[in-house]
């Protein structure tokens, strides 16, 4: 059997699944992102500013999260992407664009889940 991986993922942490014959192995990323703090006080143009550096520190931080999320699949030949926003859309066009794209063989919108249902939805979606 090939290796098989399905995935939770938001922006704060990414919960994989790798099923392979000899059994699974799970793996949690957490991106350490913060919530989006805001300041209040300052001139609009310096808000401005501010918006604007923290928008580029936010999709800095988020590339780097998802370049090791991606690294941890590029041994997969199967990934099934899921979860509630829109990490996981991100998280497509970034395999997508690392070659990748064809090996994804679905992607479902989500709530949050425990690590058990995750792992029961990623089996039961490869061992069908």
């Amino acid at each position: 059997m090939k290796r098989q991986a399905g995935l939770w993922i938001d922006h704060s942490e990414t919960f994989i699944v790798f099923i392979e014959d000899d059994g699974e192995e799970t793996r949690r990323i957490e991106s350490g992102m913060e919530k989006h703090v805001r300041f209040s006080g300052g001139s609009r143009a310096e808000e401005g500013k501010a918006d604007d550096q923290r928008d580029r520190q936010f999709t800095s931080h988020l590339n780097r999260y998802y370049d090791e999320v991606t690294s941890h699949l590029r041994d997969s030949e199967s990934i099934l992407i899921f979860g509630p926003g829109e990490a996981k859309g991100e998280l497509q066009k970034r395999l997508a664009n690392k070659g990748l794209g064809e090996r994804i063989v679905g992607i479902e919108t989500v709530d949050k889940m425990t690590d058990r249902q995750i792992a029961a939805k990623v089996r039961q979606h490869f061992r069908k």
